[in-house]
């Protein structure tokens, strides 16, 4: 269970909101254990929305105003703390990414927003946003640049990916885009904390997963799984799915290219790209 800790409450709107569940929980003389088994959650979990080191979620913030008589003030909060540069189906995941021990990416359609250049990244946002202004696309391209941060750094999450065949195919942005694009992954590859895996099509019957899905560790918290499909994710924390999620995962490895014969297949592909 996390030990309370002082916020500045002024600091952004999650510390308020942290600061201000504090405050109500104890003047109801609850524990965070406690309003956890009142709220069908663990105490930690409770614990984590306090510290600010977890966005905060609407409908849990609306059973705490009803457990805690506050009427819809964590609600209204929460409305604040949870406004995010990335898409709202994705805010919680961004969240945790930046916490992760070990971050397991499976993508079948498209390079991971980790992984991709600039240029490739702002090729998929305008495909799809194809009427927004460009300074959205633009702000887009930013948060998801900005995301990549966490591979910088002596406390770098371990990043292990696999990439089916069909997205280094997929000519995005053109063969100069995705020649560059190639060429990245191969430099990320030969960094100490990043594994790349290609899944090729002949492995499809060993190793069927038909979305994106990123398993995520903690050193302080049970491990969760986030899928995505087109326009909507879903972030997973019950333990059976995840369970599940990550055996399939684990398939999926054992299935792909070792990540010598990856390298191997990214050479060749991005010299395929250059006289296409």
């Amino acid at each position: 269970m996390s030990q309370p800790k002082e916020l500045d409450p002024y600091n952004n709107p999650r510390a308020f909101y942290g600061a201000e569940f504090r405050r109500l929980r104890e003047r109801a003389e609850l524990s965070q254990e406690q309003l956890g088994e009142r709220a069908f959650c663990s105490g930690s979990y409770v614990g984590q929305f306090e510290a600010a080191s977890r966005r905060p979620q609407l409908e849990l913030s609306q059973m705490f105003d009803r457990l805690l008589g506050s009427g819809e003030h964590l609600q209204r909060l929460c409305r604040l703390a949870r406004k995010s540069n990335v898409a709202d189906y994705f805010a919680d995941a961004a969240e945790l990414e930046r916490r992760a021990r070990t971050i397991c990416e499976y993508a079948p359609v498209l390079v991971p927003g980790l992984l991709q250049t600039e240029e490739y990244a702002r090729s998929i946002t305008r495909t799809a946003n194809p009427f927004a202004p460009q300074e959205h696309v633009e702000d887009l391209v930013r948060a998801r640049m900005d995301r990549q941060h966490i591979l910088d750094g002596p406390d770098a999450p371990v990043v292990w990916e696999i990439l089916h065949e069909a997205v280094l195919r997929a000519p995005m942005g053109g063969p100069e885009v995705m020649r560059r694009q190639i060429e990245h992954l191969v430099e990320l590859a030969r960094r100490e904390r990043v594994v790349l895996q290609v899944l090729p099509f002949s492995a499809m019957a060993e190793a069927f997963m038909d979305s994106m899905v990123s398993v995520m560790t903690f050193a302080d918290s049970p491990t969760v799984v986030y899928t995505e499909g087109a326009g909507s994710g879903q972030l997973i924390e019950d333990a059976a799915l995840v369970e599940h999620s990550a055996r399939a995962y684990d398939l999926a490895r054992a299935a792909a290219l070792s990540p010598a014969a990856t390298l191997k297949l990214l050479a060749s592909m991005a010299k395929d790209y250059e006289n296409p």
